[in-house]
């Protein structure tokens, strides 16, 4: 058989009213148990002061002992007793002698039996009150002893049957219904205020949705890989996803800290910190590049703020990779135009009549060319930073300046381990030269000297310019992300120098920036490797830099990212 279940309210109000009448039934049947008990032990203290009174005040009266002392004290002892009870408002008023049998007694039949209850502490000359059942049913009573001369002759016992308390427990019932009623309308009006209160603040969800939706919140939060933060009202972390923790490498310590306590890098953290909201900013970690969007979080005040960092760090590197083969195409159109020149130049000898002279310009041109991507080889015979030199070459030369591969140059083929990605390599070395050319165009005999070799001390990379140079008070702010000594493009500025910092960083490497022999900049990479070889030092690992008319016949191959300053 099945029980009949009782519906469960499923609104935070309704919850909230059935556990305050619950409350209230609780309270008003404690109290009403409490009066009970308390105005019965109340009654039963009343009753046995007033009976102790009655006995007592018989007991003591001179003519019960003169009629205890006749041959039949129950003739004159039986009105009066019955007299004291009608006066006294007594149930009963009993007279006994010293071996309990009864000379008075409401019931006269019952008079001459034995006493039903206690007389052994009035035997002993004590009075006492106790509740006993006896032949009028219970009742509340006190026995007393009779003395005469110091003598025990008798014992007198008054009673009260009726407790008072289950008399007057039928008038507390109307003032109890009352008050659980008031208190119950009470309690209506405050649930509903509260309810109204709690679903505007809620924008009316019950608790079962707010469950729910703390559910979602909690299975979006770990399941987005994108970092998600958000920001107090005084700037502290109140929620970090893990692609937060991930992305911002922080642990979970960060939540409750301020921002500024986390050791972000300065513009990271400012942009945290701005009350204005943030739409894809570049901002880089010591490992990562963030796209950081931020949005203040309001509701009549400022309440917080919403960020979202988003890991770009391969789409940058794909950008520059798009950048340098954009650099590439031109000048391969310009290289396909001189080449259009001499081809020209080869046709006309030739219908003038001067095959020789015809052939011996397109043969020095070949040799020209491949000459100099041989000596580029065998400086630097590493094919990805080979491949680069030769692209930057041809790069250099459209842009009017002169690269230079100097003769301390030196690198091996499979020299540098598998744990220092090519990516890196073309990363740093080709934002060094980008960023040289840059400061070197314009100038006078502009010329940018690239040195690659290793030492004890691992892999060097050295690219100096004929630019500028750099103020010495700006030594360290150069490396730092939007720092840049030109105007700023669509994409913005002070990004090269920034990643070439962040990938010598993830190698343990180091980076300075000094003047340079000849004026202007010299930028030196030294990143450790696990293994080393021969030092290339005062070696001669190629013939000294052609002129740049003729670097700009080498071929040109692509490569990855060019930075700027």
């Amino acid at each position: 058989m099945r029980l009949l279940r009782v519906p469960r309210p499923r609104s935070l109000a309704g919850q909230l009213f059935a556990m305050q009448a619950v409350l209230i039934a609780v309270l008003v049947a404690g109290y009403a148990l409490f009066t009970y008990v308390s105005d019965r032990s109340q009654a039963e203290e009343a009753a046995g002061r007033q009976a102790m009174a009655v006995a007592r005040s018989v007991a003591d009266a001179p003519s019960v002992r003169d009629a205890i002392r006749t041959t039949d004290p129950t003739k004159p002892l039986q009105p009066y007793a019955l007299q004291v009870q009608r006066d006294t408002d007594v149930d009963f008023v009993t007279i006994m002698n010293p071996r309990g049998i009864r000379w008075t007694h409401p019931d006269e039949t019952l008079i001459g039996q034995h006493f039903l209850g206690h007389i052994g502490p009035a035997l002993r000359g004590k009075s006492f009150t106790e509740t006993y059942t006896g032949t009028l049913g219970p009742s509340v009573r006190a026995v007393t002893p009779v003395l005469d001369n110091g003598h025990l002759v008798g014992l007198v016992s008054a009673g009260i049957n009726a407790p008072p308390t289950t008399k007057r427990a039928p008038d507390h019932v109307p003032a109890l219904i009352r008050l659980a009623g008031g208190a119950l309308v009470l309690a209506g009006i405050g649930t509903y205020v509260i309810n109204a209160r709690l679903r505007r603040s809620t924008h009316g969800l019950n608790a079962a949705e707010l469950s729910r939706m703390h559910d979602y919140h909690q299975a979006a939060l770990h399941a987005v890989r994108e970092g998600l933060l958000m920001l107090d009202a005084q700037y502290r972390v109140a929620l970090m996803n893990d692609g937060g923790r991930e992305l911002l490498g922080v642990g979970d310590a960060a939540v409750g800290r301020s921002v500024a306590e986390l050791g972000l890098p300065a513009p990271l953290t400012g942009a945290l910190l701005s009350a204005e909201p943030r739409v894809d900013e570049l901002h880089l970690t010591a490992s990562r590049v963030l796209l950081v969007n931020t949005s203040p979080v309001t509701g009549g005040e400022r309440r917080g703020t919403v960020a979202t960092p988003r890991d770009v760090t391969a789409l940058q590197a794909l950008t520059g990779e798009l950048d340098s083969e954009r650099g590439f195409t031109q000048a391969l159109r310009s290289q396909a135009h001189e080449a259009a020149n001499r081809l020209h130049t080869v046709v006309s000898l030739i219908e003038l009549g001067r095959a020789e002279e015809a052939v011996d310009f397109a043969t020095a041109e070949l040799e020209l060319a491949q000459t100099l991507t041989d000596e580029v080889i065998s400086a630097v015979s590493e094919p990805v930073l080979a491949a680069l030199l030769l692209g930057k070459a041809a790069q250099a030369n459209e842009r009017g300046v002169e690269l230079v591969i100097s003769e301390q140059s030196g690198i091996d083929d499979g020299l540098l381990p598998a744990g220092l990605p090519p990516r890196d390599l073309v990363t740093v070395l080709g934002n060094l030269i980008d960023n040289a050319m840059d400061a070197a165009q314009g100038t006078v005999r502009a010329r940018v000297t690239v040195t690659a070799f290793t030492d004890g001390s691992g892999l060097v990379l050295r690219v100096a310019d004929t630019g500028a140079g750099v103020d010495p008070a700006h030594a360290e702010a150069v490396f730092r992300r939007g720092w840049s000594t030109k105007p700023a493009g669509p994409a913005g500025r002070g990004l090269g120098l920034a990643l070439v910092r962040q990938a010598v960083n993830r190698h343990d490497g180091t980076l300075t920036v000094a003047e340079a022999a000849g004026g202007g900049a010299e930028f030196e990479v030294r990143l450790p490797l696990p293994t080393t070889a021969p030092a290339a030092d005062g070696e001669a690992a190629g013939s000294e830099a052609d002129a740049p008319e003729d670097l700009a016949r080498r071929p040109v191959q692509p490569t990855l990212p060019g930075g700027d300053l």
